[in-house]
């Protein structure tokens, strides 16, 4: 199938760039990245030098000069609402990495984002592309909304326990930890290395924008707090909720092998997963236990921000959407060591 990638310039692009070059039923005809149009996909990405020898990123424009079947949207908040309107009206189909049309509601993206949204219309038959989830649904879908890393990765940790109400909805903590890939590729004082290196710290306290995110798909209230940490890659997640009845260690992972065993891409563990697990992979491994001092129950996560948390989770659902094998294109294997 002809395919473009819009925003293949940035991290989570060049990872859609990645994987979609190795994918049987992909072909990639445009790729636009506006920081660096007119360049080599060769020059700007050297790692996809072998599969991109020759294709220049182009600008967003451009894609009304091409006929493909789905485009891939790997732009900031905000830029989608823009240009999906018509390529939904040309027949093309939708694969959006952005935040605009995850909310189901124009007036949450509003006190969360701090614009209106220009397109709310669409937001009520977007699906949410988290396919362990949504599996159902995505089958078929002109409009994708690929989740966010951070609810990704929280969700399904938390998500088997709030669907059988085994725990309670409110006073929910989650901590996580992110790789700097996921702050995009646009350079900062924030990311700057001598401030960066050997140094961790928390950002987004209370506000930040993937907890409306979280809270919309598990059903809960929750007080997220995401850290920054020195690693180019990956994302580990802790969090914290009461259980409502005699809930221990051996039933909390019961809960999560009775959920996940029979999907592709997540592994159930005994141990707490470690951030690098799952790097390179569109794996995510979770984990549960049960504190018997106090009876919190602590479930763990991880996942590769760039693909599990962004551009294989985008390939994943797009393969359903087209009936095509979950796997297909997608690595089920870290990289190690």
């Amino acid at each position: 199938m002809r395919v473009a990638v819009v925003g293949a310039s940035g991290y989570a692009g060049s990872e859609l760039l990645r994987l979609l070059g190795g994918h049987v039923e992909a072909d990639v005809i445009v790729a636009t990245g506006e920081s660096a149009r007119g360049r080599r996909i060769a020059d700007h990405a050297p790692a996809l030098a072998a599969l991109y020898p020759e294709l220049v990123l182009a600008s967003v424009e451009d894609l009304d000069d091409v006929e493909v079947e789905t485009v891939f949207l790997a732009l900031p908040h905000g830029r989608s609402q823009a240009i999906v309107g018509g390529l939904l009206e040309r027949g093309v189909q939708v694969v959006d990495l952005g935040a605009d049309y995850r909310l189901r509601s124009a007036e949450e993206y509003e006190l969360w984002y701090g614009e209106a949204h220009r397109d709310p219309a669409r937001l009520s038959s977007a699906v949410y592309a988290l396919v362990e989830r949504h599996r159902e649904e995505i089958p078929g879908a002109r409009l994708l909304a690929v989740p966010g890393c951070y609810p990704t990765a929280s969700s399904l940790a938390l998500g088997p326990f709030l669907d059988r109400g085994l725990v309670e909805r409110h006073s929910i903590v989650v901590n996580a930890l992110s790789g700097v890939s996921g702050a995009g590729r646009s350079p900062s004082e924030r990311l700057h290395f001598p401030r960066l290196a050997g140094n961790a710290e928390a950002y987004g306290l209370v506000r930040h924008r993937h907890t409306v995110e979280i809270e919309q798909e598990i059903g809960a209230e929750v007080l997220f707090t995401p850290h920054l940490v020195p690693v180019a890659r990956g994302m580990l997640v802790t969090a914290y909720a009461r259980p409502t009845s005699g809930l221990d260690s051996a039933g909390a992972l019961e809960v999560l092998h009775a959920t996940y065993d029979d999907e592709p891409f997540v592994v159930v563990s005994s141990e707490p997963p470690t951030l690098k697990d799952p790097v390179g992979s569109n794996l995510c491994f979770v984990s549960a236990r049960v504190d018997s001092r106090t009876g919190w129950l602590i479930v763990m996560s991880s996942l590769d921000n760039l693909v599990k948390g962004a551009a294989g989770q985008a390939v994943q659902a797009w393969n359903v959407s087209r009936g095509l094998a979950e796997t297909t294109g997608l690595p089920r294997a870290g990289v190690t060591p």
